[in-house]
């Protein structure tokens, strides 16, 4: 890591915001546990996303398990090509994430094959980076935990490697709760899991992290928004895959010119910028790249990642992809469950459609008492189920597979109220760790003159709103500082009460901290012509004003509502 980063993470160490997970036991790489700032922090940019998602959008919010059964990500792809790239050291079996090991020389190395990169590292002369001993053949890493359900080893169950996998298996559950209405926007935030093979940049790549995610599906002819127009004018900073350099342009231009390929894709592009630049990231160094075209996944229809400029260069923290249908396809098809969607018509139509029809002729003879169940059940059939000229029916429990001459598909004309159609999936998915790491970066600010540290997070994500000092812990000072900070403190307006040291000293302890106001209680406050009133000090601009006490409350909500501390 760089010594940004690294002073960075002594800093989140120090406050109480990460630390090191198991560290009395010398820790695990990729693992970090949150500290009461962090845990704060967090849950503050999970209650942005929640305010757009599900206060705007009017989206649902769900919880599901962590743990899936083998199924689950054999349809989802994940138990086949969830792997990535892997090489140990011949001589003292240190293992690396093999496409980062030659980053430097390939515009995209984690689409190369495993020759490719052998070849690499001997075109490169790329040796171990812990012994220098040459590198063995590269190989696929599948980075799912596994485990058994139950006892013994019958069932094969696996930690989640992303949290959408519960949603498209719910998906039944969820249109039902829709009243079977498109679009369907579905939310979810919790842990998810990846077994990386070495991770090196902190909390950017983790072993177990958290993600904020969203699946909304939507009708594959219809990807218009209805608050489109809301959204059009706000200006995004694209990296297209068309070129190398960033382009400059608004959400309704670059749908326009085909650029995001439509009005909902892009509004959520547009809806992810809002809710970054709300959690403190810097408008200024942030960039939408859309993925090159060996890059995307096949069955994606556009996808573009939110990265931040960071320590270690640009860094995804977020993807916003049009995946098209393959999720829901995906699991119908594995689990033979029907995840589709009825959409009516305007008008009923007539339409030519085909059928299966019973041959009276065959079946009264061969079924005799049991004909008429028997035309029944194959007339419930579509050409659809059957296999190989055969038919299967199930009549009162008893499987029947008939052949050919039991049956015929015939076309008939009749009208349709609507059709079936497998719902579209967009999916804004947001790293909330890498988001959490990129809000601490970017608010960090270090002056080397004075030797001091600030921490110029945005109010409505800082863990702590105010800091409440009394200016002497004596005198009654200290009764009345307890006493304006208990009014203060709520469970949205956290305030925190010192009185330890001095006024400068714990001034510094709430900048580094990131805390955006304090207040100090003196003895004016108690006696004099000033008396009932105490100093608000703003954080950025080190501004100071005597403001009255019996107002404390109502202006510290008034400045996370917004307003500036200058025009107090």
């Amino acid at each position: 890591m760089s010594n940004e980063s690294d002073d960075l993470m002594s800093l989140c160490k120090r406050k109480g915001f990460i630390w090191p997970s198991c560290e009395i036991y010398g820790s695990v790489a990729g693992m970090y546990d949150y500290g009461p700032l962090g845990f704060s922090l967090r849950n503050n940019i999970v209650e942005i996303w929640r305010s757009l998602y599900k206060g705007r959008e009017g989206f649902v919010e769900i919880d599901t398990e962590t743990v899936n059964p083998r199924d689950v990500f054999k349809a989802s792809g994940h138990l086949d090509k969830f792997a990535d790239k892997i090489t140990y050291c011949t001589k003292c079996g240190s293992p690396f994430r093999a496409d980062h090991l030659v980053k430097e020389f390939y515009e995209n190395p984690d689409v190369m094959t495993e020759k490719e990169l052998d070849q690499a590292f001997i075109d490169h002369d790329i040796v171990c980076l812990e012994c220098g001993g040459k590198l063995g053949p590269v190989e696929d890493f599948n980075l799912m935990f596994r485990t058994n359900i139950g006892p013994g080893s019958s069932r094969v169950g696996f930690l989640r490697p992303e949290t959408a996998q519960g949603i498209f298996v719910n998906f039944l559950n969820l249109y039902r709760y829709n009243r079977e209405k498109l679009p369907l926007g579905v939310m979810q935030t919790g842990r998810s899991y990846r077994n990386e093979i070495a991770p090196r940049q902190g909390m950017i790549r983790m072993r177990e992290f958290n993600q904020m995610e969203v699946e909304l599906f939507v009708d594959p002819e219809d990807k218009h928004w209805e608050r489109f127009d809301q959204m059009k004018d706000e200006v995004l900073t694209l990296l297209p895959n068309t070129g190398t350099e960033t382009v400059t342009m608004t959400v309704g231009e670059a749908v326009e010119k085909h650029i995001i390929a439509n009005e909902v894709l892009g509004y959520f592009v547009g809806t992810t910028k809002q809710l970054l630049v709300r959690a403190g990231v810097d408008p200024a160094r942030l960039r939408f790249r859309q993925h090159l075209q060996d890059e995307m996944a096949h069955y994606a229809a556009d996808c573009w990642d939110a990265e931040a400029l960071l320590s270690f260069g640009w860094t995804e923290i977020t993807g916003i992809a049009d995946r098209g249908c393959w999720d829901l396809s995906r699991h119908a098809q594995f689990s033979g469950a029907d995840l589709s969607h009825f959409k009516r018509f305007d008008e009923p139509r007539e339409e030519e459609v085909e059928k299966v029809r019973p041959n009276s002729k065959k079946v009264g003879p061969m079924f005799k008492g049991k004909a008429k169940a028997v035309s029944d059940a194959i007339a419930a059939k579509t050409p659809a189920d059957i296999s190989d000229g055969k038919l299967s029916i199930d009549v009162d429990g008893e499987e029947i597979v008939l052949d050919g001459d039991m049956f015929e598909v015939v076309k008939v004309k009749e009208k349709v109220a609507g059709e079936r159609i497998i719902p579209h999936v967009i999916e804004p998915s947001h790293g909330l760790d890498r988001i959490f790491y990129t809000v601490l970066e970017h608010a960090y600010s270090y002056d080397k003159d004075k030797d001091y540290t600030t921490l110029r997070l945005a109010p409505e994500v800082a863990p702590i709103k105010v800091g409440v000092f009394p200016l002497m812990e004596k005198d009654g000072l200290d009764t009345f500082a307890k006493d304006l900070c208990e009014k203060i403190h709520t469970h949205r307006v956290e305030a925190y009460y010192d009185g330890s040291g001095t006024i400068g000293k714990r001034y510094a302890r709430m900048d580094e901290a990131g805390t955006p106001w304090c207040i100090t209680v003196d003895y004016d406050t108690l006696d004099g012509e000033n008396k009932g009133t105490v100093t608000l000090r703003d954080r950025d601009s080190a501004e100071q004003k005597r403001i009255k006490a019996e107002d404390a409350e109502t202006i510290i909500s008034e400045l996370l509502a917004g307003k500036k501390f200058s025009d107090l």
